[in-house]
């Protein structure tokens, strides 16, 4: 059954990869053909390119993305307007957003349960009035790092679960940790809980057959996939489902950086050490990510679901622990939830804010929020991987480094392995776990999601988890930043087309 598998696995990437190729090969033939008409060609295309650019510099888009896709346009003005085109013209995420904006309408008013909160901090008052996430009180919260810590609390709740478990990741890889998650659902679907799980088909590209799903259904489990992968130059391909979700009963939700795969717990060495972290929610606050699910799986499965039906069921009272307000984003909409929050916790800190972050590729108003948070007194702290998952992103963190150490931000790498956290916590006060990487395709690409913490006790198990980590890594001098002309040029292309990574 396992050749089987790897077979039909291996048949479906080599189809795309052909499919892909036969494209590009195409597509460069036709520029290049006929020789006769090479000089009309030429300036046609040309002209094309010409228009491409004025329409790009005309859109709302983050200006990075248009630098980025400008330069690459005019350095090749032959065929870069087509291939623009080919991109973006292929297909429109605009129905599929249509369906989303509708789905979320619908879902807006069921979050607000009793226990939401009444709040003044802008922050929040942001969430809540723009973003459509209220805060709560009656909720308890654990951070769990590293990934081991949130294996074993997540085994312990899944075998609790009443009603439904909801599961929604990129990543699922067979292995222990996955094989273990798996033989709870199988025998909690046995016994009559409702089991569904969503996963995003680039993220399980080489991971999972094309048939998992109906694999999963022979077991009891509803499964769909996120934005199957077509073989086409497409720009809907782009935005993906980055988010980790898991929903218990409405009652017990966990959400962070940690995928369902054996590297995010350490059970095989595969960038060194893997530094992970989530957070477990008990309490009013998970009712919010049972409806991110809802919305997600109507969405892709095409269904009409009644969220009501989903409302926990129960006694549901926790430990008061501060106030929690979890949070999504959306590629579809023009709101960059996950870039305000972190910019707000960055803005308003006072004494400190540390981070983690696994890529630091960031854009001009992110860039001059961490240096003047710095220049003003604010101890900023980042830390990054030693050990890198994907070169040239590497080399594009470590570009950003110059700039923010001369304005006096401190930063670090995990010299262990890798830093796959996505945390930020300041002043004692507030903090956010999530999924949201600090890149362009984390804050603008991709569905996200997080929680805001306010005077939780996850806010303090972070920051001390922080400074303890800090133990283990290496603080980076300005000196070590100071590279030959060749490295600084090469630095600031990868900055440059970073974008479009």
């Amino acid at each position: 059954m396992k050749k089987q598998w790897l077979r039909a696995l291996l048949r479906r990437r080599i189809a795309v990869i052909v499919l892909l190729l036969l494209q590009i090969g195409f597509f460069l033939a036709m520029v290049i053909s006929g020789s006769r008409s090479v000089a009309f060609i030429s300036i046609l295309f040309k002209g094309i390119s010409l228009l491409v650019v004025l329409s790009i510099i005309s859109k709302k888009d983050k200006g990075g993305y248009k630098l980025a896709w400008t330069v690459l346009v005019m350095t090749f003005p032959l065929f870069g307007g087509l291939f623009y085109l080919l991109i973006k013209g292929q297909s429109s995420t605009e129905p599929f957003g249509k369906r989303a904006r509708k789905i979320e309408e619908k879902a807006r008013p069921l979050y607000a349960l009793p226990g939401t909160a009444t709040v003044n901090d802008r922050a929040m008052l942001y969430l809540d009035k723009t973003a459509g996430f209220p805060a709560y009180q009656g909720s308890e919260t654990e951070y769990l790092s590293p990934g081991e810590r949130k294996f074993e609390r997540l085994l312990e709740e899944l075998e609790k679960a009443e009603h439904y478990i909801f599961l929604e990741y990129f990543i699922i890889q067979e292995g222990k940790m996955w094989n273990s998650i798996l033989d709870v659902l199988k025998r909690k679907a046995a016994e009559g809980v409702k089991v569904r799980v969503i996963y995003d088909d680039v993220g399980c590209f080489m991971l999972l057959p094309n048939d998992y799903p109906k694999q999963l259904k022979q077991c009891g489990i509803e499964c769909v996939v996120f934005n199957p992968f077509k073989p086409l130059l497409t720009a809907v391909q782009n935005n993906r489902d980055h988010r980790k979700i898991v929903s218990i009963d409405g009652k017990v939700a966990f959400t962070g950086g940690n995928n369902l795969a054996d590297e995010y717990i350490n059970a095989y060495e595969k960038h060194g050490h893997w530094k992970d972290a989530s957070v477990m929610i008990r309490g009013k606050a998970a009712w919010s990510f049972t409806l991110m699910f809802l919305q997600m799986w109507e969405l892709i499965a095409g269904c009409e679901e009644n969220y009501a039906d989903y409302f926990p069921k129960g006694e549901n009272f926790f430990v008061d622990d501060g106030l929690v307000q979890p949070y999504a984003d959306s590629p579809l909409d023009r709101e960059n939830v996950g870039e305000h929050v972190y910019l707000q916790i960055i803005n308003s800190a006072r004494r400190y804010v540390y981070i983690n972050t696994p890529y630091l590729i960031i854009d001009d108003s992110m860039l001059s929020a961490l240096c003047l948070a710095a220049k003003s007194g604010v101890d900023v702290r980042i830390v990054t991987p030693h050990k890198w998952d994907k070169r040239f992103v590497h080399v594009t963190t470590r570009s950003y480094y110059r700039d923010l150490i001369e304005a006096g931000v401190k930063i670090y790498e995990y010299t262990p392995g890798f830093m796959h956290a996505k945390t930020f916590v300041a002043d004692d006060e507030i903090a956010t776990v999530g999924t949201v990487n600090l890149d362009y395709r984390s804050l603008y690409l991709h569905f996200e999601c997080g929680v805001r913490l306010y005077q939780c006790r996850a806010v303090s198990q972070l920051k001390e988890d922080f400074l303890k980590t800090l133990e283990s890594c290496h603080l980076v001098a300005a000196e070590e930043c100071r590279t030959n002309v060749f490295a600084r040029i090469a630095g600031q292309l990868l900055r440059l087309f970073a974008p479009l990574m």
